[in-house]
Order: C-alpha cells, then structure tokens, then sequence
C-alpha cells in the first residue's frame, strides 16, 4: 500500500487538467494507492483576482486554452463575475466530515461546475447545483455544514498542510508557489508514502511517466494492471465516470499519446449497445457505466 496525498484546488486548471494521468494511476494501481485530498484554498476573496487583472472573459478563454492542450471538458460562457475558490474546497472538507466515501465525486463535481458551467461557485446556490449532480449525495447537508466549527478547522488544516512545501522536492523543481506568505504546493502536487516511511513528491503538474516512475520506485511488487482493450472497462472501474480524455489516456499503451477519436468513436458504440451512457458535460460528455 503507497499513500497519496493530493494537494488540490476546485478552480485551478492545472489541476483539473491532469485529471487523465491521475484517472490513469488509478486504474493502474487501484486499491494499492490510499488517497487524500488536502485542499489548498488559494483565495478566500475574489477581489485577490481582480486585482491581478483576472476577468470573466479572460477567465473563459483561458479555459479553452487548457481545454485544447489537455483535453478536459469546458464551457464557453462567461460568469457573471470573477469568484473566489475557499467555499469550493469548504464543500469538499464538509463531504469528507458527511460522507466522506464520496470525497473525490464531489471534488470533480465541483470542478466540473467550476470548468463547465457560469455557476457562481462562491455562493450557496451554486455549489448546490454542481453538488446534485454526485449521486448518493446530501448536497444540502454539505452546504449546510460550510461554516460549521468542525469543518472550518478541517479546512485550515488542510490549508496549513498545503503550504509546507518550503525546503520541499517540489519547491527544489519550481513548482511551488508564495501568493500568501507561505510556500505552498501548487495543484495538483501529489506526495506518495510508503508503508516504511519512504516519501516522493510529483510536485504541481505532472505527467503520468512521472507519477509511474514515483510509484514504480516506492512499490515495485505492486500489481500493475494494463490498459484495457475496451473503453467500457475503463469507464465501469469508476463510480463517477470518466470523461473522453480520460479514457483516451487510460486505453493509450505507455509512451503513447491517447487517439481521442478512436475512444470516441468506440464509446459511442459502446452507448449504441446499452452498455455506457454519455451525460452531455461542457463541450464533451461524461461517460457511466449503464
């Protein structure tokens, strides 16, 4: 067993981004890899953005940009306003309270709303919407427990253990950052423990040879499972659904750039037998087992 923390933010497209190597290392390792997500909360208040010049517009084009060098489903509509990240990675530290089985689907439905939807992801209403869309899930519970004592102390836990990268793996490569005083790790930095004490970081992003190399070198007896020759087992390995990109990274042989064509092609016919659904998400779809 290797732990992995994941350092983590809801808005930030670096981490959202890499979510095809992360769906990749989950399938590969399985229950072998023990995950936690630390959230690192990087603002509380939206004029920070402002300031730096971050606009609605500007914020939206960015997306498409990182939507067409990586892949993951965006939208193209505009908020009504620049919005701040701390109530997001609030939602997640109340699942994790609530009903904590279900950590990761609120954290990619909530960058799913972030990424592909105008939701103001700052207010009640909506991190509820994005919410609802996690099956199994009391949205209203987790809204309800943002400012519960517990849950802010959760969260600046979280917040406190983000920004411990100084003198760290990760601030060696330059993939740390200093926006509040402290030396943070950036999204989407991944630390993995062995059971022995061993650590490695994969700091801020990172491609999947990195993450396997790290794991390689701190579990080499692990099973290794490799790329399924149909889409349908990718996607029924995972509760929550995957996105093409995912997919495509998953069905790629190593060293091999995923053909998002082909695993389109082939989960449309997967969908046509009965065997998938395609839930339309942003500009792409996600894909659930039927």
């Amino acid at each position: 067993m290797i732990d992995a923390t994941l350092h983590n933010d809801p808005g930030c497209p670096w981490g959202y981004s890499a979510s095809p190597d992360l769906a990749v290392l989950r399938w590969r390792y399985g229950t072998s890899l023990r995950w936690r997500i630390v959230t690192i909360g990087l603002t509380e208040d939206a004029r920070r953005y402002e300031e730096r010049g971050y606009t609605p517009a500007g914020s939206a084009a960015g997306h498409l940009a990182f939507r067409r060098r990586f892949g993951m489903p965006v939208g193209t509509a505009p908020r009504a306003r620049v919005v701040a990240t701390g109530r997001a990675c609030r939602a997640i530290v109340a699942t994790r309270r609530l009903q904590p089985h279900l950590e990761w689907a609120v954290m990619r439905a909530l960058q799913f709303g972030w990424f592909t939807s105008d939701l103001l992801m700052d207010t009640a209403e909506g991190l509820a919407t994005a919410l609802a869309a996690v099956p199994g899930l009391d949205a209203g519970a987790v809204v309800a427990a943002l400012d519960d004592p517990e849950t802010e102390a959760l969260y600046q836990a979280d917040r406190a253990e983000a920004r411990t990268a100084a003198g760290s793996p990760t601030e060696a490569q330059g993939k740390a950052a200093n926006s509040d005083g402290l030396v943070r790790y950036t999204a989407p930095s991944v630390v993995f423990r062995s059971e022995d004490g061993r650590a490695l970081e994969a700091g801020g992003f990172q491609s999947i040879e990195s993450y396997d190399v790290v794991v390689a070198n701190l579990g080499p007896t692990l099973p290794r499972r490799p790329a399924p020759e149909d889409p349908h087992d990718a996607v029924a390995a995972f509760a929550h659904g995957l996105t093409t990109q995912e997919v495509a990274a998953i069905l790629a042989p190593p060293l091999t750039a995923p053909d998002r064509e082909a695993t389109e092609s082939a989960l449309l016919r997967s969908t046509a037998e009965g065997r998938l659904r395609r839930l339309p998400l942003g500009d792409d779809a996600l894909w659930v087992a039927a």
